[in-house]
């Protein structure tokens, strides 16, 4: 399963899957532990009481560093009350979700920044039980380098019009919204196509989630700033 299929598994259905509180360490571990996406869920305290081996190694954690842990107290200082405002927010309606952009210090390792997604999760009766929590995975070996990325970078309307697609939006609308022509969104579209080096639009999306330049865990898609000129 690609990162990006996984994303939209969880952006879609993360409340209706975790719901099933007996199955929810079983969908946990089949969905998310070789996604490519970093996981972890929290219990009505906001600790982390499972986490795939991306998440941990996202952190530079072991296991058992990693549960028991307050999500908050792996961020920097800056961003924990903002997201702890978050989180309580969940808590209070687990339908909603937020994503944010944080720092963390990783220990042995540089800082990084990166987009956090958290999602709530409701127990049978629909009573709030915790929160998943999704995030950017780290780099691996094999990964494109920088210099690989910089060519990915698009312009404005190139990213509206990716995100467009992504989110099933006609032409004709997508014209209408950017103030360009049928043939001009085609063109656009056309020019994507070559430059992902893929035949279709399923697969240009596809391609564009996992290398990276979709939010983690956002619906309708959208793409990171850093990827637009």
């Amino acid at each position: 399963m690609s990162s990006g299929i996984a994303v939209d598994v969880i952006g879609r259905t993360g409340t209706a899957l975790a719901s099933r509180r007996p199955d929810c360490g079983d969908v946990f571990r089949s969905f998310f532990e070789r996604s490519g996406v970093c996981v972890a869920r929290l219990d009505r305290g906001m600790r982390v009481v499972s986490a795939n081996t991306d998440f941990q190694s996202r952190f530079g954690r072991a296991r058992q560093d990693v549960r028991g842990t307050e999500l908050v107290e792996l961020l920097h200082p800056d961003d924990r009350t903002r997201v702890s405002r978050q989180l309580d927010r969940l808590a209070d309606d687990p339908s909603a979700r937020f994503a944010e952009r944080v720092a963390a210090g990783r220990r042995g390792a540089a800082a990084f920044a990166g987009e956090l997604t958290g999602l709530g999760m409701t127990d049978d009766v629909g009573h709030f039980d915790g929160v998943m929590v999704l995030g950017d995975r780290p780099a691996q070996p094999g990964d494109e380098p920088t210099a690989a990325r910089r060519q990915q970078m698009l312009s404005e309307v190139d990213a509206r019009i990716l995100e467009g697609v992504g989110g099933g939006v006609s032409t004709v609308q997508l014209a209408a919204t950017l103030y360009l022509s049928r043939g001009g969104v085609e063109y656009h579209v056309t020019s994507l196509l070559r430059r992902f080096k893929v035949k279709n639009r399923p697969a240009l999306i596809s391609k564009a989630y996992s290398a990276g330049i979709f939010r983690v865990g956002s619906w309708p898609p959208r793409v990171l700033p850093e990827y637009v000129k």
